[in-house]
Formats: C-alpha cells, structure tokens, sequence
C-alpha cells in the first residue's frame, strides 16, 4: 500500500484522472461478471418462463372456447407447444415437428407425478446438425379433461435476450463513464491552468524576477493559496525594503561609533586629547564602544533566538517574580527619575527557559524606559505580565505590526528588541500585544489557551502523584 501512494504521489494530475478511469472501468468489468452476470441470468430465467405461462394462458382460452382442437401456433413463434394425451401416449406439436424423444421421456414421468397447477422445468436438449445439448425451459400444465399441455422455449432465445439486456447494460454504463471521463478531464483543466499560473509565479519569486500579477478568482483552496501567495510576495517586499532600510541604519549606527572610537585613538596616540582632557577623551571611547557593544548584542540575540526550541519540561515551572526583579536591578538605575511599581505575584510560574524570558523582561522595560514619563508600573499575575509606561500613545496601525521583525517604531528607530520579544514569546506558546490605556502604553503577555490546559493537566497529574507518594 505504501509503494503504491509513493507511486500515486510520482504522477500528474492528469495521469492520475487516467488511473482512477482505468480502476473504474476494471471495478465496473469485474462487478459485471462477478455480480451482474449471474443477476441478469436470474432475470432472464424468470422473464422467460413468464413468456411461456403467457403462452399457455393464451393456448388454454383458445382450446376452452374451441373444444376438441389445438391451435397450430402460439403467441410467441420462438415458444413450441405439444399436447400430451396421457391415456393414448400421444404428442401433438403446435409447430407440426415432432417432440424430441428426451422431451417426451421427461414429460411422462412428470406426468405420472400428477402434477398440481403448472411445473416449471429444465431440460438438456442436443442441438440439431450437432452433438452439443443446450439447456431448454419448459412449463407443463395439466388441464381439465386430463391432458398435459407443455410449452418449451429454446436457448436461442434466451441467449439472445440476456445478450440484449447486457449489451444494454454495458452501453448505458459506456456513456456514463464516457461522460465522467469528460466532466473529471474539464474539471482536471481548471485545477492545472491555475496551479501551472501558481508554479510561474512561485519560480519568478525564487528567481527575485517581477512575479507580475497573479490573477485566480476562485473561492475554494486553490484561490485560498493564491491569496496567501500574493499577500506573501507583499509581505516579503516590504519586509526586504525594511530589511534594505534597516540595514542602512545599522552600518549608520555602527560606521559613527567606530569612527569616533578610531579618530578618538589615533588623537590620542599623538598626544592630543579632543575632549579636553584625557580621562574625558576616554569616557567618549567608552560610552561609544559600549553602544558599539549593544547593537551588536542585539543582533546577535536575534539571529540566536531565530534557532529557539520548545524543549522545556511541560508545564509552568520558571520564576517571573524573581527574573523581573533581577532585571530591575540593573535597569533602573538608568533613569532613576522614573518611578517602578511592582504588583508581582510570587507564585506565577511561566513556561521557559531562565535566559531567553529575561532577554524578554530586558527589552520590554528597556523599551519602557526610552519613552516613559514618570513611571512604569509591571504587574505578573496567572498568565499574564504587563509592562505599562506612561509615555506617548502608540499609532493603531503600528501597533499591529510592531512586532514584525525589521519594523521601526514611532522614533525612526528599528525594534529589534521587539522581534526578539515576539520569536521567545511565540515560541513558549504565549502571545505579546501592545495596546494604548488611559494612562499610556501597555505591553501584554499572555498564555495561550492551548498551553493553559495542557499546563493544568501537567498540574494536577503532579499533584496527583505527589498524593500518591
């Protein structure tokens, strides 16, 4: 079975349509001969021996209403019809012939039997010019003054009624496969034109050629992927502007520090201090290298955090009270005019690793501290933290893409630290937003539901050990 999906999986659409007329023309053959056949055989039988009781009903109202005679024919020319006198052991034919002596041997033992109503029969009659036998059906019926009345239908005309009937079968059949052949063929023709229009645009996107547009109105899963494509080759343009851009920016950002630091050492180097004093000229080294430093840590943890897995123990078992204190220790001292409130709960756990959620703290409060006024308040409860600061409102479209990686925020500057806040979040099974209040901006993480009550599962199947124990 596995050998023949690989094989189905190796073929075209069109090549596939083939295959499945192709097994439905052998299902089909097959339930001809194995169910049909025998089916049609059966009817046949039945239909045949309903000629002949016809037969005789029309022979019988005939003999009733002219006693003493039998008629020379019947109602059907392929039914021959013999009357039978028991007492004389005579056989009078309908057609004039004389009855085959296996026939009027079958018939007198019937008739010593006394049959009741009419019998139906099969007998084995040899084919005339030939040493072959066929089967023939007859019906013998006794009638009033003690003859037997036999009807016999020969196999010529049973052949060829069940030949009719099955060739009949079998063309109605023909013309609906032939039908089917063609509405699956023009059915195949509209999944291939879009999909062959999808592969070109796919391969000019590949090569960085203009995709042109991809123009598929369809509203099933076809026209569904090609709405992704678009929007995806929409979204891979901007993001390479910002990329181009961003990029800019950063070698700006870097090419000025380095400078600095290099024009500031080569004056050194020949005595001269260009920050009046020495001491002075080196702080200005410093502070410039260490700018030098962060960006470069920045894109460093966004290029590791890229590389970041799931594979933590299930379940809530990580600290945030004690990471979100840890980092305000080394924060807040940045601007110590801003005012932190705390409203942590200490018995929150949250989903993760130690490193990468206090990269997250990091940057959010770092984020905080660039536009705050007066405060920022942190609150951890179950499933949630917010970071809330009482700076300017954020831009409703930018709020939305702010996260995306390469964006730049309301100040012109790149938000790496927010992509690196997004992929950590993202990747433990939590969601970030940010979302304007009446006091100022708030940055929310929050547990997905998925993750909550696989985490209350991981809970109480502890708990319930831990009772065990």
């Amino acid at each position: 079975m596995k050998r023949i999906r690989m094989w189905l999986r190796e073929l075209s659409l069109t090549q596939q349509l083939l295959t499945i007329v192709f097994l439905f023309i052998v299902i089909f053959a097959g339930f001809v001969f194995v169910f049909l056949s025998p089916s049609i055989d059966r009817f046949s039988e039945t239909e045949m021996y309903r000629i002949l009781h016809n037969s005789q009903t029309s022979i019988i109202a005939y003999m009733e209403d002219n006693p003493g005679t039998f008629p020379g024919y019947g109602s059907n020319p392929d039914v021959t019809h013999y009357l039978y006198n028991p007492n004389t052991n005579k056989f009078t034919s309908s057609s004039g012939t004389k009855a085959d002596p296996l026939l009027e041997e079958k018939i007198r033992q019937l008739a010593e039997t006394d049959i009741a109503g009419t019998l139906d029969e099969v007998i084995e009659l040899p084919v005339e010019g030939s040493t072959a036998y066929n089967e023939n059906l007859f019906s013998i019926t006794q009638l009033i003054n003690g003859s037997y009345l036999v009807s016999v239908m020969t196999n010529s005309y049973r052949v060829q009624f069940q030949q009719s009937l099955v060739n009949g079968v079998v063309m109605l059949n023909l013309l609906f496969v032939s039908a089917l052949f063609v509405f699956l063929m023009l059915w195949v023709g509209t999944l291939i034109i879009p999909l062959a229009q999808i592969k070109n645009y796919v391969t000019k996107l590949k090569n960085d050629e203009n995709p042109g547009t991809l123009n598929i109105r369809r509203n099933d899963e076809i026209g569904e992927v090609a709405e992704a494509l678009v929007e995806m080759s929409d979204e891979l343009s901007r993001q390479n502007r910002e990329k181009e851009e961003m990029i800019q920016n950063i070698s700006h950002d870097l090419k000025t520090p380095i400078a600095t630091i290099k024009s500031y050492g080569e004056a050194i180097k020949d005595g001269i201090y260009p920050y009046e004093t020495l001491e002075k000229s080196v702080d200005v080294i410093i502070e410039h290298a260490n700018r030098l430093e962060k960006k470069v840590h920045s894109l460093i943890i966004l290029n590791k955090m890229g590389y970041l897995l799931d594979d933590c123990e299930e379940g809530e078992t990580l600290p945030m009270a004690d990471i979100i204190d840890k980092t305000l220790l080394s924060l807040k001292v940045i601007r110590p005019e801003i005012l932190f409130v705390r409203e942590l709960d200490e018995s929150v756990r949250f989903h993760g690793e130690e490193e990468p959620w206090r990269i997250v703290v990091e940057n959010l409060i770092d984020n905080a501290l660039r536009y705050a006024k007066t405060f920022i308040r942190i609150t951890l409860k179950d499933g949630e933290l917010c970071v809330i600061n009482d700076g300017s409102k954020i831009d409703e479209e930018l709020a939305a893409k702010l996260f995306h990686p390469y964006e730049k925020g309301s100040d012109g500057r790149f938000g790496l630290g927010l992509s690196i806040v997004y992929r950590v979040v993202t990747t433990y099974g939590y969601r970030v937003s940010a979302e304007n209040l009446p006091e100022g901006v708030c940055f929310r993480i929050v547990r997905e539901g998925g993750r909550r009550e696989r985490s209350r599962r991981s809970r109480s199947s502890s708990d319930r050990k831990k009772k065990k124990a």
